[in-house]
């Protein structure tokens, strides 16, 4: 493989799409001008992000090439705008179905992130991760958008990605929500921020959406998915699956008494793509 000759494949979890870029001897330059052209959903093939598949001995972050003991492969997620994010939900289960068709692994395995090892495992259409424990954090920012009536107070949490969630009062509130502008934060978090909006809608169970850091609003979000669950349970830990409904599907969370946040939902193949020498040459 060389920087002129590419070959992706389009995936998406619960409607979150990626570019799964294979390049396990890390031979390819992933630029962010690069990774914009790839996502630009007119002049590219459209995407949220771009997951680079890459031999986790040879990742350039030394964070990075400490987990190779631990996971032979590393996720490098791209957000669409080329910025760099620790950890993406819906992007790890497309990259394990990536592994797991292209026959690189057999069963359950670990993945290496920006946001620390991940252990994935398969059963049946869906792929279950273990996305490891939330950071609560001190912030409790302001935040307001286009549609929402008056201003409301968020709470700030990492899984690993930062999270800002706000609960609503009905699916009325959440529906008329205009996330083509970001919503405005006060304070921002120092390195930006991922929005939830969520309502309560039964017993264990939220509606979601999501303005993505890096991207807009989006389909469905992994990270946040966990980020609304931890938020929604409070002290309520180990009790339980929550269903959280996102425009595109639903995800379920489970929430350990260890602390962990495990997230189970769909992840799918749809189209593998050998893009033009020319094309990848003018968007290095």
């Amino acid at each position: 493989m060389t920087d002129h000759r590419l070959r992706v494949l389009k995936g998406h979890g619960t409607e979150n799409d990626f570019l799964v870029l294979p390049d396990l001897d890390a031979v390819v330059s992933l630029s962010p001008s690069l990774v914009r052209a790839l996502c630009d959903r007119h002049t590219g093939i459209g995407a949220d992000g771009v997951l680079r598949v890459v031999r986790t001995k040879l990742a350039t972050e030394p964070d990075v090439r400490a987990q190779a003991a631990e996971a032979e492969y590393f996720m490098d997620y791209h957000n669409a705008d080329g910025s760099i994010a620790e950890m993406c939900g819906n992007g790890v289960r497309v990259f394990a179905r990536y592994l797991e068709q292209a026959g690189l692994i057999a069963g359950p395995t670990a993945i290496g992130t920006r946001g620390g090892v991940k252990q994935v495992s398969f059963s049946a259409d869906e792929i279950s991760v273990d996305m490891g424990a939330s950071r609560l954090r001190l912030e409790r920012p302001v935040v307001a958008a286009t549609g929402l009536l008056g201003e409301y107070q968020a709470i700030a949490i990492d899984m690993p990605n930062p999270h800002v969630v706000i609960e609503l009062d009905d699916d009325a509130a959440l529906a008329a929500l205009d996330l083509a502008t970001a919503p405005l934060v006060t304070p921002a978090l120092p390195e930006g921020q991922n929005v939830e909006f969520i309502v309560r809608t039964g017993p264990s169970r939220l509606r979601m959406r999501v303005h993505e850091r890096g991207v807009g609003e989006t389909r469905s979000c992994g990270t946040g998915i966990c980020a609304a669950v931890v938020v929604a349970a409070g002290e309520n830990a180990g009790h339980g699956e929550w269903l959280v409904d996102i425009p595109g599907g639903q995800c379920r969370v489970s929430w350990t008494t260890s602390g962990s946040v495990v997230l189970t939902g769909p992840a799918v193949l749809i189209a593998e793509v050998e893009l033009a020498e020319d094309w990848t040459a003018a968007h290095r």
